[in-house]
Order: structure tokens, then C-alpha cells, then sequence
């Protein structure tokens, strides 16, 4: 059996033990609809300005956090899930098994990464649908849709890196939970996803622009903002896709130095 094919394979078992968990895929498919409307209950009777366009444009509260929690969907499938399954596997012993199969190393990471990528695509589909009956939100089309699509590949293999990378400093099972949520959580209340930002210029945003959870989530709300705009108006940039790329990169380098396939003894 070639190589890909064995990929291919792994990445339809990897499916197949998502789905015989109901329990986790539950959770991974409801948390971001649970934020969603807990987040427009308590704030979505009014409207956000949102600062960072050529113009100034207030939205339905409603509909920015539709755009957020999609957003959040993608870090939690590819960076969350992804970190804390792997430091699990790796705790069990099941990845050092894994080496010792004929199956080659990249093969079972990018089954991982892919299917990672596919439920992320999936709970933004969900999360987009919701909104558009509950809070009649309309979906991207044309090229914001297409600026959303790539946004959402470059953003989910970058965050896949980054998990990856992170697994390298975390020493056992027990503590990937906190030291992922440590590293998450703050970013996405400083980056504009759970509390819209009142500014660009405030120094919280200036923090949450060094790292890649800012630009990312500024890539999908643009897109997913534009049919709101006035066709000439394009709050899209193309620079903030180059800086979750670049971490991307960072992270892919890191994690092929520092991932571990055994537990510490």
C-alpha cells in the first residue's frame, strides 16, 4: 500500500474514532453555538462599531458574534483539540505504537491535521447556517466568500502547526487542558473574538496584534463582513493573512524540532 493511500486510510479511522465518541463530538460542534447564543443573549441588543475599516460601520451585535464564534470553531478544532488529543495519545503510549507501524510519521500527522480542518469546516458551516436562520446573518459570496476560504485554510494549518508545537512543552496529559486554555483564552478576549474591540490603538490591542489570533480573527470577519459594506469598501488585508502565515511557518519549523512521540519518563 503507497504511502497516501495508507494516509487516506488513517485519516478515515481517524473519523470513524471522532464519531464513536459522541459525547466529544457533541461538545466540539455545541460549544461554539452555546457561545454564540450566550454572547448575543447578554450583548446582542445593540450594535458594534467596528474601528478597523477605511470607513465607520456599525453591525448588529448579533451578527458580528455569528462571525466571531465561526472563528473560534477553527482555533478550537485545530489548535485545541488538536494539542490536547495529541498530548493524550502521546500519554497512552498510543503514538509510540504508531511509530512502530509501517504507517510513516507524516502520514498519521496529516490524517490528523486534515480531519482537524474538516470538522473545523464543519462547525464554521454550522455556525454560519445558525445564524443565518436565528439572527438572519447572510453568507459571504462571490470574492469575500472565496477571501473567507482561504482565510479559514491558511488560519486552520496554522493553528494545526501550532498545537503541534505547543505539545513539545507540555510534559504530560494532565496538564495539556490548562496550559492550552492558558495559552488561548486571553487571546481570544484581547483579539476581538468573545468582547468586540472598542479600539485598534489600545494597548490591549497592540498585544493581541503580535500574535496570530488577532489577524486571523481579522481576515474571517472582514470577509464575512463584507456584504454589509458598500461595494467600494473592502476592510479585507491581505497583510493580516501573510502574519498568520508566517506563524504557520514558525510553528511547523518548531514542532518538527521539538514534537515527542513518547511520554516523559
Amino acid at each position: 500500500m503507497s504511502a497516501g493511500a495508507q494516509a487516506v486510510r488513517q485519516l478515515r479511522f481517524t473519523n470513524k474514532a471522532f464519531w464513536r465518541n459522541p459525547a466529544s463530538a457533541f461538545f466540539t460542534f455545541a460549544f461554539p453555538l452555546m457561545f454564540l447564543v450566550i454572547f448575543t443573549a447578554l450583548l446582542g441588543s445593540g450594535q458594534v462599531q467596528l474601528p478597523d475599516l477605511p470607513i465607520t460601520f456599525e453591525l448588529d451585535t448579533s451578527t458580528y458574534y455569528v462571525g466571531a464564534m465561526a472563528t473560534f470553531g477553527v482555533i478550537s478544532a485545530c489548535f485545541t483539540n488538536i494539542a490536547i488529543q495529541t498530548s493524550f495519545s502521546r500519554d497512552q503510549g498510543l503514538l509510540k505504537r504508531m511509530r512502530g507501524t509501517p504507517l510513516p510519521a507524516w502520514a498519521y500527522m496529516s490524517a490528523r491535521v486534515v480531519h482537524a480542518m474538516a470538522v473545523g469546516a464543519l462547525l464554521v458551516l454550522i455556525t454560519l447556517v445558525f445564524g443565518l436562520l436565528v439572527y438572519d446573518a447572510p453568507l459571504p459570496t462571490g470574492t469575500p466568500l472565496l477571501e473567507f476560504i482561504v482565510t479559514f485554510l491558511v488560519g486552520s494549518l496554522t493553528f494545526a502547526a501550532l498545537a503541534l508545537a505547543l505539545t513539545g512543552v507540555i510534559p504530560n496529559a494532565d496538564a495539556a487542558p490548562p496550559i492550552v486554555n492558558a495559552t488561548i483564552l486571553p487571546l481570544l478576549f484581547l483579539s476581538g473574538v468573545f468582547i468586540p474591540l472598542a479600539s485598534t490603538t489600545a494597548w490591549y490591542a497592540q498585544v493581541a496584534k503580535l500574535f496570530p489570533v488577532y489577524h486571523f480573527a481579522q481576515g474571517m470577519l472582514a470577509a464575512y463582513f463584507q456584504p454589509f459594506l458598500d461595494p467600494t469598501t473592502n476592510g479585507f488585508k491581505g497583510w493580516d493573512l501573510l502574519i498568520v502565515a508566517a506563524w504557520g511557518i514558525v510553528g511547523a519549523v518548531i514542532a518538527a524540532r521539538t514534537f515527542r512521540w513518547e511520554a516523559k519518563r
